[in-house]
C-alpha cells in the first residue's frame, strides 16, 4: 500500500490575493490592514489563488532585493570611484551583508527497577524529545552517530549492548511501543533567497536556521537549520535494532511532541525561493575586490542600472512561468518492510485543497506539522503554513506555535493603530490534535509583547492563556501581561487580560498550573506574581512576593508548591549583578501570601546548570523526594560583577527536598576534577557562563530505585544514592 502524504497548507505570510486589477505590476495596492484581524486566515478557492499569491510574495521580495542591491551598487560608484569596493562594502554592510546580496547558489512491568525518572514534560502524558530516554531497564541515548542502548539494570552493572548508525549527526529521539523515533541533521539546508558568494563573501541567506534554544530571552525559536531526518527502528530486541522507516525533509527541525503512538514534529522550511533567480550582475563580479583610483575602471551608472533592469526582467519571467511545485517543501519516503523489500515515495504538496491565507507579509518560511505513528509505517500527515517559526506548546487536543512580530518586519500593517505605541507582538497559530495523525488549523490570534518560551502557554478547557512581555530591561516602559485566548469563529481573541504587569520588568519565567498562573519578573528583585485565571474572562493577580534574584524555570510539587531554579542577585542600585545557582521552594497555598519556604544558593557568579534554561535537564524524582541537577560550580568571585576564579565542582548534585525540611545536600557525581582557574588553563573557560546561556557539563540524569545516572555528551556515570562520589559504572558513549 502506498504511503499517504495528507497534506494541507496554510499561508500565513502572503500577500492577500488581488481581484481585477491587482495583478503583480498593475500599479493597483491592496488597502493598508490595521487591526488584530491581521493575523486571520482566509480559505483560498484553490491552486490557481495560492499559486498567484505565492508568485505576488516572491515578485514583492524579489524586487525589494533588486532594489537593495542596486541603490549599493550605485553608492559604490559615487565620489570619484575612489577607495576600495570590498573595504566600503565592509565598513558600511557588516554583518554579512544584504540576505540576498550574491548570484543564487543552488513503574515497570519487567525486570527492571521498580521505579524510575521520565523527561520533565511541560503537561503530563505529552512527550517531548529529548537525547535521552529511559524505562527503568535500558537507557536509550543518541551520542556519537549512533542510536545507543544501554543495559542500566542492575546499575552496578551498567553495559552498552547495542549501537545503531544514523545517517547525519542525531540529536533526540522517543522511545515508544518497542519502536525508536531518532530525529538527525544532514547538513545545512539549501538557503532561500540567495546564498553563495558576493561582495560581503559568503553567507547562508535566509532569515531563520542555525538557533536552537529552549531559552528564548535573547534568541529566537528558529530550528537548527539543519536538514531533517526522522528514522524509525524497531526495538523488539534492544540488541539488534532493525530499521523501519526512513523519512526525509528538505528543511529542518523546530519541535515536536508524542501524545500516545503518534508523534507531531514541527519543521522549518527555507524561504519560497524559485530556482534561477539571480541577485547581482554576473558583469559586477569582476568588481567585487576593485581597489583604486582610476574611475574608469567603474562601470558607469547608466550601465550598473542597464544590467539591473535586464535581471529584473529575467527574474520575473522565471517567477511568472514557475509551477506551484516549485514553491513548496519537499518529502521522501522510504519503508522497509523485511524481506528485502523497500518502498520508496517522494514528491511535493500539488493538492490544492485546504489552503489559509492571511495578510501577514513578514517572510515567506514554510512551517510544517508532520504527523506519524510509530506504529503504523501507512500514513504521513502534513499541514504546512507559510509564515515564521516560534516558539511550540502543545496540550491532548492542540498544538500552538507563537510567532514573534516587529512593525518593521510586517509590511502588510500592523496589529494595532499607531497610537497604540505597541511594537512587539506574538501571533498564535492553533492546529487541532486528532486522535490519529491528522490535523486541523483551528485559527489565529494575536497579543501584544513577546514570549518568552513555551512555558509561557497553556490551555485549559480549550482556552489558551499567554504570558508576554512590551520592551526589555533597562529600556523604560517596559511591562508585562497574561491573556486569555478562545476559539471563536476560525480565530483566537483575547477573552481577558492582565495588563501592565511589573513595569519596568520583564518577565524571566512562567507557569501555569490548573486555574493558577506564576509569573516571575526581574529588574533587582524577583517579584513572584499568583494569578487567579478560573474565569477566563476576568484573570486576576492575587498576590506578589519580592525577593532578591529571579527564577528561570518552575517546576509544580503539588496545587501549593513550586520548585524554582534561577539566580541570586546582587542589588546596585539602578541595577543588580546575577550571582550563583538559586534554589527555592514557594508556598503559593494561600494565594494572596506567597512565601518563600526555603531556599539555598551555589556557587557564585560563573556557576551555571542547564537545569536553569532547559527544563529537560531539570529532574525531580517525587518518590523518593529526590532533586538532581546538572552543575558547574564556581567560586572565589571578588563580586562586583567578577566572575569566580575556582571552578570546585562539575557534575551532578543531587538534593532531598521536602516540604518540611527544605534543600539537604546528598552530595555529587563528579565528572570533572576541582581545580583552581590558572590563567588560560584547559578550565579556564569553565566559570564565564552568562546566565541565558547555560553550559554545563552534564546535561541530564536518570533516577532508577536508589541509584542516579549522570549524563554527559561523553559519557554516563551510575552511582547508588548513598555514595554519589563513588560511581559504580561508567559507560562512554564515544564509540570505537
Amino acid at each position: 500500500m502506498k504511503t499517504r502524504l495528507t497534506m494541507s497548507v496554510l499561508v500565513l505570510a502572503v500577500t492577500m490575493l488581488g481581484g481585477p486589477g491587482c495583478e503583480p505590476g498593475s500599479g493597483t495596492e491592496e488597502p493598508r490592514i490595521v487591526g488584530k484581524s491581521l493575523a486571520a486566515l482566509k480559505v483560498a478557492a484553490g491552486c490557481d489563488d495560492v499559486l498567484a499569491a505565492l508568485k505576488d510574495q516572491e515578485l514583492e521580495e524579489m524586487n525589494r532585493l533588486l532594489d537593495q542591491n542596486l541603490e549599493y551598487a550605485l553608492q559604490m560608484i559615487s565620489g570619484g570611484g575612489y577607495g576600495c569596493w570590498m573595504a566600503e562594502a565592509d565598513a558600511g554592510y557588516g554583518g554579512g551583508g544584504p540576505r540576498a546580496g550574491a548570484p543564487s547558489a543552488g513503574t515497570n512491568q519487567g525486570g527492571g527497577a521498580k521505579s524510575y525518572s521520565q523527561t520533565n514534560t511541560q503537561v503530563a502524558g505529552v512527550d517531548e524529545a529529548d537525547f535521552i530516554k529511559n524505562d527503568g531497564n535500558f537507557i536509550y541515548v543518541v551520542a556519537d552517530g549512533a542510536f545507543q542502548v544501554i543495559d542500566a539494570w542492575p546499575a552496578a552493572g551498567m553495559h552498552r549492548i547495542s549501537a545503531f548508525p544514523i545517517e547525519g549527526t542525531p540529536k533526540r529521539t522517543y522511545v515508544h511501543a518497542g519502536k525508536a523515533l531518532v530525529y538527525s541533521a544532514l547538513g545545512p539546508v539549501a538557503s532561500g533567497n540567495g546564498g553563495g558568494y558576493g561582495p560581503w563573501g559568503y553567507y547562508g541567506g535566509g532569515e531563520y536556521g542555525g538557533q536552537e534554544c529552549t531559552y528564548g530571552y535573547d534568541c529566537e525559536f528558529t530550528g537548527d537549520g539543519q536538514i531533517l531526518k526522522v528514522t524509525l527502528l524497531d526495538l523488539a530486541d534492544p540488541a539488534e535494532p532493525k530499521l523501519l522507516r526512513e523519512t526525509t525533509f528538505s528543511g529542518s527541525y523546530l519541535n515536536s511532541r508524542r501524545i500516545g503512538d503518534v508523534v507531531h514534529t514541527v519543521a522549518v522550511f527555507p524561504e519560497v525561493s524559485v530556482p534561477g533567480l539571480t541577485y547581482w550582475p554576473k558583469e559586477m563580479e569582476e568588481y567585487w575586490y576593485w581597489c583604486g583610483g582610476d574611475k574608469k575602471a567603474m562601470p558607469t551608472e547608466l550601465e550598473i542600472k542597464t544590467w539591473f533592469a535586464l535581471m529584473r526582467e529575467k527574474n520575473t519571467q522565471i517567477i511568472q512561468n514557475a509551477s506551484i511545485a516549485q514553491f513548496l517543501p519537499g518529502i521522501k519516503d522510504v519503508r522497509h518492510l523485511g524481506g528485502g523489500q523497500t518502498i520508496v515515495e517522494e514528491g511535493l504538496l500539488e493538492d490544492c485543497h485546504n489552503f489559509y491565507l492571511s495578510q501577514e507579509n513578514d517572510g515567506a518560511a514554510f512551517l510544517s506539522l508532520v504527523s506519524v505513528d510509530m506504529t503504523d509505517l501507512e500514513g504521513v500527515g502534513v499541514t504546512t503554513v507559510v509564515g515564521k517559526p516560534g516558539a511550540v506548546y502543545a496540550s491532548f487536543d492542540a498544538l500552538y506555535v507563537a510567532v514573534r512580530h516587529y512593525p518593521d518586519g510586517v509590511e502588510g500593517g500592523w496589529y494595532w493603530d499607531d497610537s497604540d505605541g505597541i511594537n512587539e507582538a506574538t501571533t498564535v497559530h492553533k492546529f487541532g490534535l486528532a486522535d490519529g495523525i491528522e490535523t486541523s488549523y483551528k485559527g489565529s490570534g494575536a497579543v501584544k509583547g513577546r514570549i518568552l518560551n513555551q512555558f509561557s502557554m497553556d490551555e485549559m478547557d480549550g482556552v489558551l492563556r499567554i504570558a508576554t512581555t512590551m520592551g526589555r530591561v533597562p529600556s523604560p516602559g517596559v511591562y508585562s501581561t497574561v491573556a486569555t485566548l478562545a476559539e471563536k469563529n476560525g480565530e483566537l481573541v483575547v477573552a481577558g487580560m492582565v495588563d501592565h504587569i511589573a513595569p519596568e520588568e520583564d518577565i524571566r519565567s512562567v507557569r501555569f498550573n490548573g486555574d493558577l498562573g506564576f509569573v516571575v519578573t526581574f529588574k533587582k528583585t524577583d517579584p513572584l506574581f499568583v494569578l487567579d485565571l478560573s474565569d477566563p474572562a476576568d484573570p486576576k493577580i492575587k498576590g506578589e512576593l519580592k525577593i532578591p534574584g529571579f527564577s528561570t524555570y518552575m517546576h509544580v510539587m503539588d496545587k501549593g508548591h513550586i520548585l524554582a531554579i534561577g539566580y541570586d542577585a546582587e542589588d546596585h542600585g539602578d541595577f543588580a549583578y546575577f550571582l550563583g545557582i538559586q534554589l527555592q521552594v514557594f508556598d503559593v497555598t494561600v494565594l494572596e501570601e506567597p512565601k518563600v519556604m526555603h531556599k539555598v544558593t551555589i556557587g557564585t557568579r560563573g556557576s551555571t546548570s542547564d537545569a536553569a534554561t532547559d527544563h529537560l535537564a531539570f529532574n525531580f524524582f517525587p518518590d523518593n523526594h529526590m532533586l538532581a541537577i546538572p552543575m558547574t560550580v564556581c567560586s572565589s568571585s571578588a563580586g562586583g560583577g567578577s566572575y569566580g576564579t575556582e571552578m570546585t565542582f562539575s557534575g551532578l548534585m543531587v538534593y532531598k527536598v521536602t516540604l518540611e525540611a527544605g534543600f539537604e545536600y546528598q552530595g555529587g557525581v563528579p565528572h570533572l576534577p576541582i581545580k583552581k582557574f590558572e590563567g588560560d588553563n584547559e578550565y579556564g573557560s569553565q566559570c564565564s557562563n552568562w546566565w541565558t546561556r547555560s553550559n554545563s557539563l552534564v546535561k541530564r540524569s536518570v533516577f532508577m530505585d536508589d541509584w542516579v545516572f549522570s549524563i554527559a555528551m561523553d559519557q554516563i556515570k551510575a552511582a547508588p544514592l548513598a555514595d554519589l562520589e563513588h560511581p559504580a559504572a561508567t559507560v562512554s558513549l564515544d564509540l570505537p
